[in-house]
Order: structure tokens, then sequence, then C-alpha cells
């Protein structure tokens, strides 16, 4: 059994691999809910769904986000209407009183659907509403993912970090606060980050099913340690769990260049070095590090596996995947010799 702790694009890719690996039945994915937004009244679930729609074969690989050959009427008629009379497409985040009315899990990340400033296809859309509507049954947001996976024939488990809403919000330089998704997909993070808050994280919990899967070894894929780990670490008990289980991470970075995204401008705005070592500081509890072969970086005390990193296609994540594997061994052999 192995447990991936997912966000953005970084793991996702990794997890191509990691089936070819490990038995799909043995490995579960928390998946950060951080990034989550209501949208115009319905739960999207980034990073989740990336999981969701990988592993159901139906991922649009060239954006990493949505369903691939999706159409977008919905989404241009949204936009459409919204210029028609003179709305604009900017994102609409609403007042103070909005954002702890209505269904808990969506506190403190509620926007207006008028423009519609993120692009959801027709069919991601209908994810979305059946999502919203097994939540509004009475369902749990663990609940509602185990019936969307069944319905992508999901062959890992796939589990929210919380059933708690957690809300990923940057403070910019400018003295602004904006959600993740605003700073990310409208903004392009265009921004200065002064700061990173995970409004909610110290009032939830991961759930039941998180807390066993984190039980087992832990692979973190090079993924975004502020905004894509961070939320799951800011949740309590979870960093405990890690520092009492094997864990091998992916480093997103070579030396301190990043392979893609924003999580250099990130750990620069919350104090962190954009780096290598910024990304083994960050995570104090892994036991070990893959890196890649023209990473210069010493981590002194952990165990460093190196490999080529860079994920292109499925054949490069299952190099890395192998590469985990070995490290996640070489840990567990040295646990039991001491």
């Amino acid at each position: 059994m192995v447990t991936f702790l997912a966000g953005g694009t970084g793991t996702p890719k990794l997890l191509d691999g990691a089936t070819r690996v490990w038995d799909a039945d043995s490995i579960s994915v928390v998946a950060n809910t951080g990034d989550d937004v209501e949208l115009g009244g319905h739960l999207v679930c980034p990073d989740v769904d990336t999981v969701l729609f990988a592993g159901g074969g139906v991922l649009d690989r060239e954006t990493w986000w949505g369903i691939a050959d999706d159409t977008t009427a919905t989404h241009e008629e949204l936009r459409r209407l919204a210029d028609e009379v003179g709305l604009g497409t900017e994102p609409r985040y609403l007042d103070a009183k909005a954002q702890t009315a209505g269904r808990e899990i969506a506190r403190w990340r509620r926007f207006s659907g008028v423009g519609e400033f993120m692009e959801i296809g027709d069919r991601d859309r209908a994810v979305h509403v059946t999502r919203t509507s097994l939540l509004d049954e009475g369902r749990t947001l663990t609940e509602a993912v185990r019936v969307l996976a069944d319905a992508f024939d999901l062959e890992v488990e796939l589990l929210p970090m919380s059933d708690d809403p957690v809300a990923t919000l940057i403070h910019t330089a400018d003295g602004e606060m904006i959600h993740f998704q605003e700073y990310w997909v409208a903004r392009r993070g265009d921004p200065a980050v002064a700061d990173v808050e995970f409004r909610g994280a110290r009032g939830a919990e991961p759930t039941a099913a998180v807390r066993d899967a984190l039980a087992e070894p832990v692979v973190i894929g090079p993924s975004n340690p502020v905004t894509s780990v961070g939320p799951m670490l800011a949740l309590p008990g979870f960093e405990t769990a890690l520092s009492e289980t094997p864990v091998v991470a992916v480093s997103p970075f070579v030396d301190d260049e990043v392979f893609s995204g924003p999580a250099a401008d990130l750990m620069a705005g919350v104090g962190r070095d954009p780096s290598t070592a910024g990304v083994a500081a960050s995570y104090p509890f892994a036991d070990a590090f893959v890196l890649d072969t023209d990473d210069p970086t010493e981590l002194e005390g952990r165990h460093v596996e190196r490999t080529d990193t860079r994920i292109d296609d499925a054949d490069d994540a299952e190099r890395v995947a192998r590469t985990c594997e070995r490290a996640l061994a070489a840990v567990s052999d040295a646990e039991v010799a001491e």
C-alpha cells in the first residue's frame, strides 16, 4: 500500500507511472481541496478532478484541466450575457456575509457565476452539478467524490483531504486578499505575494479515510509546496501523521529552477527559499527525496535518490515512480536496521 499527496499537475503526472509500479488498488491519493471554489453555486474541485479525469482516461492533457474535447457552450453564453449588459468577465468574489452563508463546504471561496472567469466545459460542469447536488442531499465531500470515482471507473482510491472547508487565500503586496484561483487563473500570478492563508484549516480535520491512508508509506509528488501541499499540512494532525510513516518527496525544482507553475513566486512570497533546499526545509518530516540528476543540492541527513525528474509522458512517470519506490525501500530498510 502507498499513499500519494496530490495537488496541481505534478502528482497526477506521476500517477501515470505509479500504476505501473504499484497495483492500482493499493494506491490511495489524498487530494488538496484548498483550491476549491464555489462558482455560480457549484463546487469546483480542481485538484480532485485532475486525478479523477486522468484516472478515468478523459483528462485534457494539453491543459491538465477539464475533460478532453469538451464543449464550452454554457461557459461562452455566460460570458456573452455578462458582456452584453456591461458586467464584464472579471472574478466576482461574493461579499463577506455570503462567504459564510449556505453550504458550509464552500465557505470563503464563493464566486458569482456572472461572466464565469474560469472556463468550465459542459461535461465538466455536469461533474460539478452532480457533486454539489450530492452534498445538498447530505453526502460528505468524501462520499460525493467516491460516487464520481465509481462513475469514471477510477482504480485508485481518491480522497479529498478534508470534508471541512479550507480556502487558500493570497495576500498580495498591495494589501489585497484574493482566492488562489483568482490569483492564478484570472491574474496569471501577476500580483506579488506577501503571504498565503489557509482559512479554516485550524477548525478542519483530515477525514478518517485520510488518516488511515497516512498510516501507509507516503509519496509527495513534484507539486507546489505552498498551495498544493500546504493546505494539507495546515490540517491538525496531518504533519504529525507524516512524521510517523516513511515519506519520500519529489522536488518540483532543479536547484532553483522550477519545472512549471507559480511555486517559486509563492515560496518566495512566504519567506522560503524557492529551490530544492527550500522544499526540503518545507518538509522536515520527509525521510528521503528524489532529485533530478542535474540538481547539485546536497541534503544532509536525508536519503537522496536521483533520476531525470522531468515528466512528459507515462514512461517518464514510471521512471520517477520507480525511483520513489527505491527511496521508500531504502528508508524502510534503514528503520528496520535501527
